[in-house]
């Protein structure tokens, strides 16, 4: 009966000691964040594509000009020039930061 006993607790303590020394492996993120980060994506693609149909639609293009990396210039009814940027957003530009366009 004694022998049982020490064999047990020897057990439960070697167990237990084994448990507290593993440690779990670290995920760099998790599906909450990577949900987020996709969402967030799509939210911008969503918004850039709206935005570029509107602004075709309403807005004149600048034919022999284009932005500071090559996207399209629309001219508002309050003759501004302006590009849709990823995120969706108009960002105005004077004239003199408008580049020629390459043919």
């Amino acid at each position: 009966m004694k022998n049982v006993l020490k064999v047990a607790l020897i057990a439960v303590g070697i167990f237990s000691f084994a448990q507290s020394q593993a440690k779990p492996m670290q995920q760099d993120t998790t599906v909450g964040q990577k949900v987020k980060h996709t969402a967030k994506k799509v939210g911008h693609a969503t918004a850039h594509a709206a935005a570029t149909t509107a602004s075709a639609v309403v807005d004149k293009k600048y034919e022999g000009k284009c932005g500071p990396m090559g996207e399209t210039i629309y001219i508002n009814e309050h003759s501004h020039y302006y590009y849709i940027n990823k995120s969706g957003h108009r960002v105005y530009l004077k004239k003199s930061q408008l580049k020629d366009k390459k043919m």
